[in-house]
């Protein structure tokens, strides 16, 4: 399994990216997807997290109404659009994918099966 990060770059406050997430999984509408964050020093974050379907997502708080998940399954990816941008959300931002299964939290890094390489996201003021 590979899931490869993209999308990345320099963006002025204020200013849009769309990040993919490209994943060879034979069943990837078996899995949720995630998208996570590491600011510079600081700890790994939850972003974002999507079903089954783009109908359930789900956002940290200081994303919500900014970022929107979506995952198209006929094509194996997952995208995550960021809008508003902030220089605090200067960050690595992974992809990740799970199996979901009970009792388990989405918003756990360590829940996450497989992970992709990371793409920087640098929100200049």
């Amino acid at each position: 399994v590979q899931l490869q990060a993209s999308g990345g770059g320099l963006v002025q406050a204020g200013g849009s990216l769309r990040l993919s997430c490209a994943a060879s999984i034979r069943t990837f509408s078996s899995y949720y997807m995630g998208w996570f964050r590491q600011p510079p020093g600081k700890e790994r974050q939850f972003v974002a997290a999507v079903g089954w379907s783009s109908g359930s997502t789900y956002y940290a708080d200081d994303v919500l109404g900014r970022f929107t998940i979506s995952r198209d399954n006929a094509k194996n990816t997952v995208y995550l659009q960021m809008n508003t941008l902030k220089p605090e959300d200067t960050a690595v931002y992974y992809c990740a994918a799970v199996v979901p299964r009970t009792g388990w939290s989405l918003r756990r890094g360590d829940e996450y099966h497989y992970w992709g390489q990371g793409t920087l996201v640098t929100v200049s003021s």
